[in-house]
């Protein structure tokens, strides 16, 4: 690892670690353990949800590295790696990592260790980086989902949690079941 917080571009040299994931964080680069695979399978049948409801143009990506934008190219950056996102199409024609500006919603898949982070530390970085929606999904019984969406420059304006049946017509039309999301 160098020894200096990084950039955008030189994070996105790393490449994989053998183990988790990582993120960056004000250019400082941040393991992450393996989410296991109750986690891992709710974002699969998330995904498989979305992927029916979605409209043209738009795609759905899962753990994805993210360049939130919130500082100008050569300082240190923030990068994260979201359960899943929902991007312009067009984010693909260019090539290197996601920009904020390419997501319509971003979606977190909450862990025992991840709560904090979640429900206020990403929820303000992806407002700050103006990612329009961005969904919690709470696996505790019972399934919960709070949708945020950004409401002008205060950041998000968050629902109050829902349970069984999530449905929105922002930022696309789409109803999800809730408890499908769990073996």
């Amino acid at each position: 690892m160098p020894g200096h917080l990084l950039t955008i571009e030189e994070y996105a040299a790393l490449g994989a670690t053998d183990f988790g994931f990582t993120e960056l964080m004000e250019g400082r680069v941040v393991t992450c353990p393996a989410s296991g695979r109750r986690h891992d399978l709710a974002v699969c049948l998330l995904a498989a949800q979305l992927e029916r409801q979605l409209p043209l143009g738009l795609a759905f990506v899962i753990a994805n590295d993210l360049d939130l934008c919130l500082t100008p190219d050569g300082e240190p950056g923030f990068a994260r790696r979201p359960d899943l996102l929902v991007v312009n199409r067009t984010a693909f024609e260019g090539g290197g990592m996601l920009r904020a500006s390419d997501v319509v919603l971003v979606a977190e898949v909450v862990t025992p260790g991840s709560k904090r982070t979640d429900y206020q530390v990403k929820h303000d970085e992806y407002a700050d980086a103006g990612i329009p929606h961005y969904w919690i999904v709470d696996l505790a019984e019972p399934v919960s989902l709070v949708s945020c969406h950004r409401d002008g420059q205060a950041g998000y304006r968050d629902s109050w949690p829902v349970t069984g049946v999530f449905t929105a017509s922002a930022p696309f039309p789409v109803k999800l079941d809730l408890d499908g999301l769990l073996p």
